[in-house]
């Protein structure tokens, strides 16, 4: 099952507080991304944010769990967190704060 465009818009809504907040699809999921850096996942309209320890402290208990098959855990967020615009805003800000600048990108030779 793949992620419906509606959650993503929802999803990008409620964190419209936050400059600079874009999704990109890949592969019928999404990878949500704050100041240039990918924070979470939407799979199977489900929100799998990446774990840091600020995360942690943020949340106090998360329920973990795998965005896909096989992949690492992630805290997962449950819809009723995502009707509270200022804590899901506040999770993904100190989410992308624990988590270290994108690598600049190498540019592409011509070949």
């Amino acid at each position: 099952m793949s992620t419906r465009a509606e959650t993503v818009e929802f999803l990008t809504d409620q964190l419209s507080a936050l400059p600079g907040i874009r999704t990109r699809k890949m592969f019928g999921e999404y990878c949500l991304y704050f100041e240039e850096k990918p924070v979470a996942f939407v799979c199977d309209d489900e929100l799998f944010v990446k774990p840091t320890d600020a995360g942690r402290t943020y949340i106090g208990t998360p329920d973990e769990a795998e965005a896909y098959p096989g992949s690492k855990l992630y805290f997962r967020i449950s819809g009723d967190r995502w009707e509270d615009r200022e804590w899901l805003a506040g999770l993904i800000d100190t989410t992308a704060a624990a988590l270290p600048a994108p690598k600049p990108k190498k540019p592409r030779t011509a070949g």
